[in-house]
């Protein structure tokens, strides 16, 4: 039987929406099993943030947000020995009712993705938002810390779910083309310090194979900005001496997204902790511009929202000696027991702001 034209058209696009939702569902399921692995190591899980899928809030539940930058996140440590982990844990040792401690932190953010992140994760229906970021803003108004890293993605933007897959692809293609991602590094850049100078020399087999994974990352990549080909919108540049705060240059970008951060959460019935990280021991003007920074942020928020007794600054600058080896490995990024320290003295905080029962 011959098909008309008509027939032949509908048939042609029926079997390219076939494909095309078929290529969609094994990539999410591939997608689903690279969280699977990663939610529990150095991951994000497929809502977005650190740590197991938390469940449905229950009842009497206290349930707190945290977010920051990698100090947050827990560079270097398992997600059960981040900062937010073992809040839960000292939060839960206190009170008499369920604790959930969420880790929104991400590497790079600074303040500006505070507002965001609050946005983004509303479902969450948490009680208290601990605000934990200075590190990445150390450059101030010259050079403005703007990173919302998930809402570079369109596909979490409308659906609310984070894919992974495209990152673990490239990650595995660079593997199978340099082999040990820190021998390359070093072997390129024989100033870094790195003792290794490893060569690795990809065959074919590597090198296509290397090509397929980054030809699938490249189709994910692209199947996500058919979804939505708008990002974060910027807000303007600020002139130096702009501030209603009371801030002063460089830190007038900076304390504007912390208080932007706080009156949003506020407006929506919140309790905020505002944290200051331990006092950064960095060569050069680190050491005084962190210090500049925390003095402005604790003048701004006792002159803005000192009458509000669910807004509270916990300045933990001296809870951890960045020049103790025992408490980080790279002067910033602390090792479990310090995080642990951190988060004992958070939870003080933490209690005074959270709803009764």
């Amino acid at each position: 039987m011959t098909l008309s034209r008509r027939k032949k058209i509908v048939f042609a696009l029926v079997a390219m929406a076939l494909s095309f939702f078929g290529m969609i569902v094994l990539l999410l399921g591939a997608d689903l099993i690279v969280h699977h692995r990663a939610e529990r190591s150095a991951g994000l899980n497929r809502y977005g943030y650190r740590g197991p899928v938390v469940p449905r809030k229950q009842r009497g539940e206290l349930r707190v947000v945290m977010l920051g930058g990698s100090t947050v996140f827990g560079y270097g440590v398992a997600w059960n020995e981040s900062v937010p982990a073992y809040l839960e844990e000292k939060l839960q040792a206190r009170l008499p009712r369920p604790v959930r401690v969420v880790n929104l932190g991400y590497n790079n953010e600074g303040a500006f993705s505070f507002v965001p992140n609050l946005e983004d994760f509303a479902s969450l229906e948490y009680d208290v938002a601990v605000l934990y970021e200075g590190y990445n803003d150390l450059p101030g108004d010259r050079a403005p810390n703007r990173s919302v890293y998930r809402r570079n993605s369109a596909i979490f933007r409308t659906f609310g779910y984070f894919p992974i897959l495209p990152l673990y692809l490239e990650e595995k293609a660079r593997l199978m083309q340099f082999g040990d991602l820190n021998a390359a590094y070093d072997d390129l850049n024989p100033n870094a310090g790195g003792k290794s100078k490893v060569v690795f020399r990809p065959g074919l087999a590597q090198r296509t194979s290397a090509a397929a994974l980054q030809a699938i990352s490249s189709m994910t990549r692209a199947l996500d900005g058919q979804i939505e080909r708008t990002g974060v919108v910027q807000p303007p540049a600020m002139k130096e001496s702009e501030s209603t705060l009371g801030c002063t240059f460089p830190y007038v970008t900076y304390c504007e997204s912390v208080a932007a951060a706080v009156r949003y959460a506020r407006s929506h019935d919140k309790g905020v902790v505002v944290g200051a990280q331990p006092r950064s021991t960095g060569a050069g003007l680190a050491q005084d511009r962190h210090a500049i920074q925390r003095a402005m942020l604790a003048s701004m928020l006792q002159r803005v929202f000192g009458q509000d007794a669910r807004v509270v600054f916990a300045d933990v600058s001296s809870a951890i000696d960045l020049r103790d080896v025992q408490a980080t490995f790279d002067g910033m990024h602390l090792t479990p027991p310090a995080n642990a320290t951190v988060a004992a003295a958070l939870a003080d905080y933490v209690i005074t702001v959270a709803p009764r029962q």
